[in-house]
């Protein structure tokens, strides 16, 4: 599978790791800014060591982070973010198992949390570097098939100027772009 190609999120084990705020925390982080030990995780997020070394397993164990070998001394276990795919979708409601919905509804809470303190960041963050801060909100009306169409080019446009970090042009930084939506006809 190429590494730009849809990746349904659908194991339930996958999703209960990356429904627990702090190994998405610490994802976040050796996305953003690379590789870490756990003591450095740890003093980062005020977490014990073993702690965060807990989390950085389960992280490994499904396949999200890897061990740096090469950087790892003695206790010392350096991580990084995986070569994964990068176009994680979420399976409907539908498409797992009664008892395992509730991950998927914890997924979101927790990731519209994070989104929710993004949103509280941004007026600061506009008035001090407004080239990089930026937003847009908008009503649309469309199809389901129209509204599929809209979403595959926004994952599209996403995924052209959303390289790895080996491969972004010279002077690029990482920036959080979201998109969600609701049906407007519901207020």
């Amino acid at each position: 599978m190429k590494d730009d190609e849809p990746f349904l999120l659908d194991d339930p084990g996958k999703l209960k790791a990356l429904a627990h705020p702090m190994r998405r925390l610490m994802l976040r982080h050796l996305s953003v800014h690379g590789p870490a030990t756990s003591t450095t995780l740890g003093e980062l997020l005020g977490a014990k060591t073993g702690t965060t070394s807990y989390h950085l397993r389960q992280l490994e164990k499904y396949g999200f982070i890897e061990e740096i070998p090469e950087r790892s001394t003695g206790r010392e276990r350096w991580w990084r973010k995986t070569d994964g795919p990068r176009d994680l979708r979420l399976p409907t409601p539908e498409q797992l198992a009664p008892e395992d919905r509730p991950v998927l509804a914890e997924f979101h809470r927790i990731g519209m949390e994070e989104d929710l303190k993004l949103i509280e960041r941004f007026p600061e963050s506009f008035l001090r570097d407004p080239e990089w801060t930026t937003g847009s909100r908008g009503l649309g009306r469309m199809t389901k098939a129209e509204f599929k169409e809209f979403f595959e080019a926004y994952i599209a446009l996403l995924m052209k100027y959303s390289p790895r970090p080996e491969d972004a042009s010279p002077g690029a930084r990482p920036v959080y772009i979201r998109l969600f939506t609701l049906p407007a006809d519901e207020d």
